[in-house]
């Protein structure tokens, strides 16, 4: 295999600071784009004339493209070089964005967005193999620190991005503000990153049955992931998805374990510390993209938020993440990476676990001190199991490492999501009868949590006459959502916690 260099010593920082600047822009924007769509699907569907039970296809088929692209970053990489490859996944990028602008149909949309997410997917691994590539060891916790601080930016100012654009323009301009940074970042990119070989002999060398099995295994993932909390996980068709991708899955590992140049090095996972730093990457998708996606659910569905009053309480956090950038930069070159990985992860569980204690009327005062937990926390989750993933494997093994690090966090994103939405469409029912009840049994505390007149509540014992249950149900149905939200902030908590179980088995990173 060739062995991908590192840039060389007479190209000057200057200019190689340029061209991954103008990679984390590209990524940036890939990373924006599922959120700023996410908060205007109702709107794009009005447009459209989609069918309701249809729109989430156009979230699922970009991310269902992405995941896949994902680890096939490092053959990519070797077919056309980081250089190229970059400059050639953005191209395509913009003009699958601009195709979603120009969309007049479903069906028009979806097939651009399948374009746009396998673009975009490869944009996130190729920035952290760069950081590696491109920079001695005492320049890598800055850079990890740039591309760190815009992966986990761009999911919380999304919304706020998405409302304003979508309330203030039209929906065509969700996509079109790809189009100007990404030929930005193209032309920078194709001036400034180093020029390497490229590796002709990678398409000859080609798996088409092991691709066609990873893509198999992935897609069908992401089907029963995305379907089980509405369907059940023990419905037919889940299950169904579900044996395909264990079956595709499987033959997948033995063929690509056997070959001599296969798709994707599972042979990474032999690396204790990628092993572990995989696992912490796994976890924190599970604790961001759960966060990230809890908020919103909340504060639309029971405080009846728009998405830019979403946007602006969420910003918290990103603002936390860009104050804390600098410190965790400075920490991250003196401290053990295991020590450090291990308090961010603990803290972020702690500040996951204080937005379990919510109700009905909590708002932006109830979520700022979590938010700001998290946000300190982030850094300290990504940055040190980064560098114990990938900051100790040999050059020509981090394209692949880094496609497979950064598939284990989207795993873990889609995992988390389809976990929490199973807990809040099962526990919310039982949670309403169990409201129900107190309140028939006169509990004030219960009637206090729902926001009830006490004077209806206190001394009360039996059923409600027909004015008083319409008055309450609303309010209980809106209780029992909390209660249900409260329980999935805690096991997302609890998951996220777990993380600290794994960091001992790490061996200690050399020192930056």
């Amino acid at each position: 295999m060739e062995r991908v260099e590192p840039a060389h010593p007479d190209v000057r920082p200057a200019i190689v600071w340029l061209g991954f600047l103008a990679m984390c822009i590209g990524m940036f924007m890939a990373i924006l784009d599922v959120q700023v769509v996410a908060t205007s699907l109702p709107t794009i569907q009005s447009a459209l004339g989609i069918d309701p039970d249809q729109m989430s296809w156009i979230q699922t088929a970009y991310l269902i493209a992405e995941v896949v692209a994902i680890p096939l970053t490092g053959l990519l990489t070797r077919l056309l070089t980081m250089r190229w490859l970059f400059v050639t996944a953005i191209g395509l990028f913009v003009t699958a964005s601009a195709g979603c602008a120009a969309s007049n149909s479903f069906g028009e949309l979806v097939a651009w967005r399948v374009l746009q997410g396998f673009s975009g997917g490869t944009l996130i691994p190729s920035v952290f193999s760069a950081v590696f590539i491109l920079f001695p060891n005492e320049r890598q916790a800055l850079a990890t620190t740039i591309a760190g601080v815009l992966a986990v930016l761009a999911p919380t100012v999304g919304p706020i991005v998405g409302g304003w654009l979508t309330e203030t323009y039209s929906w065509h301009w969700l996509f079109l503000i790809n189009i100007v940074p990404g030929i930005a970042s193209a032309i920078l990119a194709a001036f400034f990153l180093p020029r390497q070989p490229a590796d002709p002999s990678e398409l000859r060398h080609l798996d088409g049955l092991s691709l066609l099995l990873m893509a198999t295994a992935l897609t069908t993932l992401e089907l029963s992931l995305k379907e089980a909390p509405t369907s059940g996980w023990t419905s037919a068709y889940v299950l169904s998805l579900l044996a395909i991708c264990l079956v595709s899955a499987g033959v997948f590992i033995a063929r690509t374990l056997s070959r001599r140049r296969p798709i994707v090095d599972l042979g990474n996972f032999a690396d204790r510390n990628f092993l572990v730093g995989s696992t912490l990457s796994f976890v924190l998708g599970i604790g961001l993209f759960g966060s990230v996606y809890l908020m919103p659910v909340f504060l639309a569905f029971v405080r009846g938020h728009d998405a830019l009053e979403i946007g602006m309480t969420m910003l918290v956090t990103g603002i936390a993440q860009l104050v804390t950038a600098p410190i965790a930069v400075v920490l991250e070159k003196r401290l053990d990476a295991r020590l450090l990985s291990a308090a961010g992860f603990a803290l972020f569980a702690i500040g996951v676990g204080m937005s379990a204690f919510q109700d009905p009327r909590s708002d932006y005062d109830a979520m700022f001190w979590p938010q700001i937990v998290r946000g300190v926390a982030i850094m300290f989750c990504l940055l040190p199991p980064t560098r114990l993933a990938l900051g100790t494997l040999p050059a020509d093994r981090i394209p692949d490492a880094s496609g497979l690090f950064n598939l284990m966090r989207n795993l873990g994103g889609a995992i988390g999501i389809a976990l929490i939405d199973t807990i809040i469409y099962t526990r919310s029912e039982p949670l309403g009868q169990g409201l129900w009840a107190r309140l028939q049994a006169g509990d004030i505390d219960a009637a206090t949590f729902v926001g009830a007149p006490l004077q209806a509540i206190s001394g009360h014992n039996g059923e409600f006459d027909a004015d008083t249950t319409a008055l309450l149900d609303p309010l209980v149905q809106a209780a029992a959502s909390v209660q249900a939200i409260n329980e999935a902030w805690m096991v997302v908590a609890i998951l996220t916690g777990c993380a600290l179980l794994c960091v001992p088995f790490a061996k200690r990173p050399a020192s930056t």
